[in-house]
């Protein structure tokens, strides 16, 4: 299991609190009660991106394995574990910040690059993020005035399934002003049109820890 990164997120097997500074935060700790039902709550397919993409994240690479690019959460141990997408066109040669230990190499990167629904080739210089500085990009949806429809103890219900039945794709998800945020590796809009079919619109809240260039 890898550690919670962040406050109150629940961090699903294989993926884990999603970096980025809009990420919801306050949220509630899930029930401990088995789910009632499981509704399908996970992506069915990763959607490529047309365009241009920032990753803000954890590259993580073991021995002559291809690096990974981790989006969620970090255990923290040394070297750290953790694990995402396949990380192409990557060269730890001229990249700073980057750390070495057991035959793991790692650092903390934002890396512009493509997507095409199972790995992220690099195509900018990575930026290591503690000289990164993105401008705000703040979801209308955690603004109090503008909350979502859903009461506490259905959505934590809800977050509960989500957590029971992991997905790769699924890095995150938090109770947050009526909302189930969940944030996922990549979504073009389509896997936010797949949750409001099922629960309408005002209920779950799809965040995307990959993003469009600016």
């Amino acid at each position: 299991m890898l550690a919670v990164a962040g406050c109150g997120a629940v961090v699903t097997p294989g993926g884990g609190s999603a970096a980025g500074d809009d990420a919801p935060v306050g949220s509630s700790s899930a029930p401990a009660s088995p789910p009632v039902s499981s509704p399908s709550l996970l992506p069915s397919a990763a959607p490529a991106a047309p365009g241009a993409l920032i990753a803000q994240g954890t590259v993580l690479q073991q021995g002559e394995s291809l690096p990974q690019l981790c989006l969620g959460g970090v255990a923290e141990s040394y070297p750290p574990q953790c694990s995402g997408p396949d990380l192409l066109n990557w060269n730890w040669d001229g990249v700073e910040q980057s750390e070495t230990a057991s035959g793991v190499t790692w650092g903390t990167y934002a890396v512009q690059g493509t997507w095409d629904g199972t790995a992220f080739t690099r195509t900018g210089e990575p930026i290591p993020l503690s000289l990164y500085d993105p401008i705000a990009d703040v979801d209308p949806r955690l603004d109090p005035a503008n909350p979502g429809s859903g009461d506490q103890a259905d959505l934590e219900q809800l977050q509960l399934e989500l957590f029971e039945t992991p997905d790769p794709l699924v890095l995150s998800s938090t109770v947050t002003n009526g909302y189930l945020f969940v944030t996922v590796v990549y979504d073009d809009g389509t896997v936010q049109e797949r949750y409001d079919e099922e629960f309408g619109p005002t209920l779950v809240a799809v965040q995307s820890a990959l993003r469009p260039v600016s």
